[in-house]
């Protein structure tokens, strides 16, 4: 007697067309979800100058939006896991629509708060969850590349969000209408979280898709068994976000009040990092996709970081040099970090991994966005005392030899016998 069934016909993988159009949707819900983000930036001196916060009050409105990820992200990589991507996908890009709507609803402080708190709890874990999509699409193929390639959409909506006193003059009149902007194209975080529900309820029908296999209990013991490679990227990943996420906090301010620029050429100045990055990054992980050397482009790119914000403390270079510098490492680091991690953790603790490595980001981000604040306050840092910024670059340089020691001790640590030959152009121990 045969016992063949059709339900036992194994379907086919999908097409690379259609991983390419999933990209696609999800990378647009991070494109919304950056905007929304980075909204606060283009108004930090309106929000001093017309209803009188201080620098503190806007590191502080960075800082929440952290502290709401680290609560959310204890339990987001379990939710991931357990519920998968599609439908934690919808349900945090629906949180950020809300968040930015809530956020520009009023000047007051806390309400203002409230609002970063929710993009806080939507924004973190729909980041990891579309990271973990990718993996899902990607690993084993062009993973370095698709997670560039999702980058460089998703940091197209910090490019529009620096930009915007450009592309939205006339609505930067006060701090409000540029927060009601934000809330509109916040919109699209729930457009690409619908597309990739729909693609991915057809592919479940139609072709054979990666499974995550049984998934961790949520055990805070078990949930830090992590490996000695994966600590060292989380270590680098906390200096590396702690210096580059709060200078953009207040690198348009800083460009205005230290060197004299307008909100618009700030604006451009600071859109280079993500403009950069939209094109380099990608190109960067298919280079590591190819050659491998992955904790040496790290270290080249920590390398570059360094002396950047002295630079444009006290050198008498032109301000492009040094922002073309931290665009390529900004361009470098993550193409390789975050892909990197698929092959040294197993896909059933993917989701936990990533919300773990972006949690412990949260934390460095919570604090260095407050005391680069309170460091400018304390500093008086101002139109009329540009040197009082001093402080703070000295904070993020510092940050940045921590970085650059880290992807070296990564490197070693690779190239010895305990390496899963993330220097190898396809690792030799991808981890199942």
């Amino acid at each position: 007697m045969n016992n063949f069934n059709s339900s036992q016909i194994l379907k086919p993988q999908p097409p690379a067309a259609y991983r390419w159009i999933v990209l696609v949707f999800i990378s647009l819900a991070m494109f919304g979800n950056y905007y929304v983000y980075d909204s606060i930036a283009p108004i930090a001196d309106m929000l001093k100058s017309q209803i009188g916060f201080s620098d503190e009050n806007i590191g502080t409105l960075y800082s929440i939006y952290s502290v709401a990820a680290i609560v959310i992200l204890l339990i987001g990589g379990y939710v991931i896991d357990r519920f998968g991507t599609k439908l934690s996908v919808m349900i945090f890009g629906f949180i950020c629509f809300i968040a930015a709507g809530v956020t520009a609803l009023s000047s007051d402080f806390y309400v203002m708060m409230l609002g970063r708190l929710l993009l806080g709890l939507g924004a973190e874990p729909l980041i990891v969850a579309i990271t973990t999509a990718l993996a899902k699409w990607f690993k084993g193929k062009e993973l370095s590349f698709a997670f560039g390639i999702n980058l460089t959409i998703a940091r197209l909506g910090s490019v529009a969000a620096d930009n915007s006193p450009t592309l939205f003059q006339s609505y930067y009149i006060n701090w409000q209408d540029p927060l009601f902007i934000a809330t509109i194209i916040s919109v699209m975080c729930i457009i690409g979280a619908v597309g990739y529900w729909i693609l991915e309820n057809r592919a479940e029908k139609k072709y054979e898709l990666a499974q995550a296999g049984e998934v961790d209990r949520l055990d805070i013991k078990n949930m830090f068994k992590f490996n000695k490679s994966f600590w060292l990227i989380v270590a680098l990943c906390i200096t590396f976000y702690s210096a580059i996420f709060p200078f953009r906090s207040f690198a348009i301010k800083f460009f205005i009040e230290a060197h004299g620029t307008s909100r618009e050429f700030g604006g451009f100045l600071n859109s280079i990092l993500p403009m950069s990055a939209m094109i380099a990054t990608p190109l960067f992980g298919l280079l590591a996709d190819k050659i491998g050397n992955r904790a040496l482009l790290m270290t080249f790119g920590s390398l570059l970081l360094v002396p950047v914000f002295l630079m444009m403390a006290y050198g008498g270079v032109s301000l492009f040099v040094p922002i073309a510098m931290m665009g390529i490492a900004f361009s470098l680091i993550p193409a390789v970090m975050w892909p990197s991690v698929a092959y040294i953790v197993p896909q059933n603790r993917l989701g936990t991994a990533y919300a773990l490595m972006t949690l412990i980001q949260q934390v460095g981000l919570a604090g260095m966005n407050w005391l680069i604040g309170y460091s400018n306050d304390l500093s008086g840092a101002s139109a009329a005392n540009p040197d009082g910024y001093n402080l703070g670059m000295w904070i993020f340089s510092t940050l940045g030899f921590f970085g650059l020691l880290f992807a070296f001790l990564l490197r070693r640590t690779e190239k010895g016998p305990t390496g899963h030959g993330l220097e190898l152009p396809t690792p030799h121990k991808i981890v199942n």
